[in-house]
């Protein structure tokens, strides 16, 4: 039976493994770091539900007008033009075929002449949507409805115009419309006018509000996790 020398030195302990973890003399596993020596946590995107800063929200209420005045400037440009190369009465210019003619018209009632016989009721409808358009641009939040509101503003402002002062009078002043597609004839506001409607609709299918937040239905929204629940005793003996 061999014995050790007094006096010499204890035996190394074996080096650990690959793989295998680590430990210190204290029984602390290395997992656990102080909480102030820990990273601090990346911020997160806020997404579609952030509110929209005063900053933003000012630059998209000045695009939206700068926008509608735009639609409002080449509407308006164009009636001239159609008034100084068109004559009314006379048949169609073919501009693509007779697909898209050219022919000058001057409509007192509303789209494809409706209400021709109203003229000062169809003025008070196009001033209580341009109020109410420029109402909501106050609450505005997101680019397409930006882009939606500027087209649409400019397009009831061109017409109006027409309304307001154009023959035979004040309020009752008859649209120059001279873009024929073979139903109806109509002119650049209108065609403002169309395109605000459709992204309106697209907006609204995806659930963009006018604030720019994301709405989601109830029924699309996802469930609440449940609680858990308590955990039972093995029926099975030991």
């Amino acid at each position: 039976m061999s014995t050790t020398p007094a006096g010499s030195a204890p035996a190394p302990e074996p080096a650990p493994r690959d793989g295998a973890p680590e430990t210190s003399g204290s029984g602390v596993s290395p997992d656990v770091v102080p909480e102030e020596a820990r990273p601090a946590p990346v911020a997160q995107d806020p997404g579609d539900d952030a509110p929209v800063s005063a900053e933003r929200r000012r630059r998209l209420i000045t695009w939206t007008f700068v926008l509608a005045a735009v639609v409002l400037l080449v509407d308006q440009l164009t009636k001239w033009w159609a008034e100084s190369a068109l004559v009314w009465g006379d048949d169609p210019k073919p501009l693509i075929g007779e697909l898209l003619q050219l022919r000058l018209i001057y409509n007192p009632g509303a789209a494809l002449s409706i209400a021709t016989g109203m003229t000062w009721i169809l003025t008070i409808v196009v001033v209580v949507v341009v109020v109410v358009i420029v109402r909501a641009i106050r609450r505005i939040g997101s680019t397409g409805w930006a882009v939606a509101l500027g087209l649409l503003l400019g397009g009831a402002l061109g017409n109006l115009g027409d309304r307001f002062f154009r023959e035979p009078g004040f309020a009752r002043g008859h649209v120059v419309d001279f873009i024929d597609y073979g139903v109806f004839v109509g002119n650049v506001a209108d065609i403002a006018i169309v395109a605000a409607a459709v992204l309106i609709v697209i907006l609204s299918f995806r659930g963009i509000g006018l604030d720019g937040r994301r709405h989601v239905d109830d029924e699309d929204a996802p469930a609440e996790p449940s609680e858990p629940s308590e955990p039972t005793e093995p029926t099975g003996g030991r």
